[in-house]
């Protein structure tokens, strides 16, 4: 089992920046993959970035050049930095871990308002 835990969301103006965190617990050893999602009203859940165990990372193309997705050195927290953001990028964010199973935390609210 794998636990997440999102922080980081909030209400920020246009062009402002908010950087996400999902802490990782339980068999994080188990996982090959982490990534960001989100959802926005009325919308489908899409993915926004992935990073690989190995380092590999891919973005959706309307955030490449704004956000970047890492993690720590122990592999037990990933980050998503997001800068330049619009109104469009305001969503619940979700993060992801992907193992034998596929793994989902609570979310956490991002909204981009003036």
């Amino acid at each position: 089992q794998v636990q997440l835990v999102e922080s980081g969301g909030g209400l920020v103006q246009p062009g402002g920046s908010l950087r996400l965190s999902c802490a990782a617990s339980g068999r994080i050893l188990s996982i090959h993959a982490m990534g960001w999602y989100r959802q926005a009203p009325g919308k489908q859940r899409e993915l926004v970035a992935t990073i690989s165990s190995g380092g590999r990372t891919n973005y959706v193309d309307s955030v490449k050049g704004r956000f970047t997705i890492s993690s720590n050195s122990a592999w037990n927290t990933v980050y998503l930095q997001m800068n330049s953001l619009k109104p469009e990028d305001t969503a619940v964010y979700y993060c992801n871990a992907v193992s034998r199973a596929v793994y989902w935390g609570q979310g956490t609210q991002v909204t981009v308002s003036s």
